[in-house]
């Protein structure tokens, strides 16, 4: 198994936590499927087929996060209320005034509830205590906080902080294209964009396409700075950097799914020799990453807020 996305935080390492300790910090957050008239239900499940809520391999810890959604559109609530409130009105003699509307449109939605389909998404985190990494393989910040919300509220006094870097992804990203250089241990890809810095946020995109240096660069002199950037580190992952510092699109290239595909005989072999080799690797490649951008920026307004 491995992530696709990383959402990026600090811990501190050695983290003082055991496995244990936070399987009873997450207990009370298990996950149970929404009843007739929930609209969500959110918590954690057993990365495995066990009652184990963290999953343990070589110090290293893997939690999974379900939500559960009903799909009830707004448009088909809307729907039945209008006609429900047309039978009411020729009922009264008069329309439903906006108090008897909203009863109205309540009613409906718990009426429709227990009938909607409802679509499960799972979230997984992975904590590096060894190393003080906390990722969550999320494509946006806002998903990856929703993981964070259940954590602060489950685990007292969070230690968990932002990571910065002394150089801003952008910055770096734009230098490293104006230069023509990547950094040591990275080789750039075929896919970028720049956006301007100007009001007009003008936008060029790159997809598959060879990057030449002159047409890069003119683009950078014309007030472009690059915020997403394709890289290839150590020729062994894949990956996209954005400029909020998020990893997307990671993907092991030959020689890790060579390694991968000799690490087990059966499935739980396999999964915990998959998870053993992305921890490892992208471990790796997030110290070779804040290396490139200068280093962790240490800022007492680093630490996240926690969540009331």
């Amino acid at each position: 198994m491995w992530f696709k996305n990383l959402q990026i935080y600090r811990l501190p390492a050695p983290w003082a936590i055991s496995a244990d300790e936070l399987e009873s910090h997450l207990a009370p957050q298990a996950f149970t499927a929404c009843s007739s008239l929930d609209m969500q239900s959110q918590g954690w499940v057993p990365p495995r087929n066990n009652e184990k809520l963290v999953h343990v391999v070589n110090r290293q810890l893997l939690m999974k996060l379900d939500t559960e959604k009903k799909l009830l559109p707004s448009t088909v609530i809307n729907q039945v209320t209008k006609a429900r409130a047309a039978e009411l009105e020729e009922q009264q003699g008069f329309p439903p005034g906006r108090k008897q509307t909203k009863e109205l449109k309540e009613q409906v939605t718990d009426e429709l509830l227990p009938r909607a389909f409802s679509v499960v998404r799972s979230t997984w985190v992975w904590i590096d205590p060894v190393n003080g990494w906390l990722l969550v393989d999320a494509g946006s910040p806002s998903k990856a906080e929703e993981v964070l919300k259940l954590l602060f509220k489950a685990i007292p006094k969070f230690p968990l902080e932002t990571l910065r870097t002394v150089m801003s992804p952008a910055a770096a990203m734009t230098d490293w294209l104006a230069s023509d250089e990547a950094p040591n241990g990275f080789t750039v890809d075929q896919d970028t964009e720049l956006r301007s810095t100007a009001e007009s946020k003008a936008t060029v995109r790159y997809v598959r396409h060879t990057l030449e240096a002159d047409d890069i660069r003119r683009h950078i002199e014309a007030g472009k700075q690059c915020t997403r950037l394709a890289l290839t580190w150590a020729d062994k992952v894949s990956f996209v950097l954005t400029e909020n510092l998020s990893v997307k699109r990671i993907a092991p290239l030959d020689v890790l799914k060579e390694d991968s595909e000799i690490a087990g005989k059966n499935d739980d072999e396999r999964f915990d020799g998959d998870f053993m080799l992305m921890a490892g690797e992208l471990a790796k490649l997030l110290a070779a990453l804040v290396d490139a951008l200068g280093g962790q920026l240490k800022e007492n307004d680093g630490t996240l807020a926690q969540a009331a």
